[in-house]
């Protein structure tokens, strides 16, 4: 038997004026799963979330919170870090986890012993990393059945962002289901779904595999690489770096070679599946260069 659908959107859209930020969006998170939203700064991964908290009216469709339109009530089984953390600057850790169990009727959770030190410390003198624990802690305090995670890792070192991942895996174990941006490729490899949004539009859907959808890249190796990753840049192909191996996606084996021929760079062309962060790029150059008028 499936888990309950804990978290909804059903063509969901919102316009600001003559701005459409999120177009015909439709998702669901169930239950135990983690499902991670990608996309460029831009894309409308926050705007979909305060729909889905109901933070921010919808101009058409329709959201869910628990299988129902959300409401205040409803609000208090969410659990929510905003990319601002959600913390009052000045207020202590301790005080701001008094404040968020005040507002749901719970008693004030425990600080965990590394954030012990900071507990009478005004968030603002906090460093980043113990800020970003307590926020998880404020929005895990009222035991949730959903947690929405906006950039929750963002400006932390990697052993933070692996502590904060073990407990966002902690209470998808707990059937807790997790809705969560990030622009850390490694932690999109952790999620059990991701979805992709490119300029407002839900792009792809899926597994990592789904969405990379037997997608590849062209990996150029030379001696020369500086002036083989210039060439390619002036010529307006998408070149990234792999350390001092240059891969660019959207082009074929034979255009990328006429380039570096015309700059008189010797490479080696391989083939190679792409990752997930060169299919976001793909499918954000297919957008772009398709008009407004591109459907996925």
């Amino acid at each position: 038997m499936s888990a309950p659908i804990v978290l909804s959107a059903d063509h969901v859209t919102r316009r600001f004026g003559d701005f459409t930020a999120v177009d015909e969006v439709s998702l669901r998170v169930r239950g135990g799963e983690v499902v991670g939203l990608l996309g460029a700064n831009g894309a409308g991964k926050t705007t979909v979330m305060r729909m889905l908290l109901g933070l921010l009216p919808v101009s058409s469709g329709v959201v869910g919170l628990l299988g129902r339109p959300p409401n205040r009530e409803r609000r208090r089984s969410i659990g929510y870090v905003p990319q601002n953390l959600g913390l009052y600057r000045d207020l202590t850790l301790r005080e701001n986890l008094a404040f968020v169990a005040d507002a749901y009727g719970t008693s004030v959770p425990q600080l965990p012993d590394d954030l012990a030190p900071y507990a009478d410390r005004l968030v603002g003198q906090v460093p980043l990393g113990a800020q970003r624990q307590a926020a998880f802690v404020a929005a895990l305090s009222h035991h949730p059945a959903a947690v929405l995670l906006d950039e929750p890792t963002s400006g932390v070192d990697a052993l933070a962002r692996a502590r904060l991942w073990d407990t966002i895996r902690d209470q998808s174990d707990a059937g807790v289901g997790v809705l969560v941006t990030t622009h850390y490729m490694q932690e999109a490899q952790q999620c059990d779904r991701l979805l992709l949004m490119s300029h407002g539009r839900l792009v792809a859907q899926g597994t990592e595999t789904d969405v990379i959808d037997g997608a590849t890249a062209v990996a150029v190796r030379c001696e020369d690489w500086t002036s083989a990753f210039a060439a390619l840049s002036d010529a307006g192909l998408a070149a990234t770096l792999d350390g001092r191996a240059v891969r660019v996606v959207a082009a074929s084996p034979d255009r990328v070679q006429a380039v570096l021929g015309n700059a008189q760079v010797t490479a080696t062309l391989t083939a190679v599946p792409a990752t997930i962060e060169e299919r976001m790029l793909m499918l954000d150059r297919d957008f772009t260069h398709s008009g407004p008028d591109w459907q996925t």
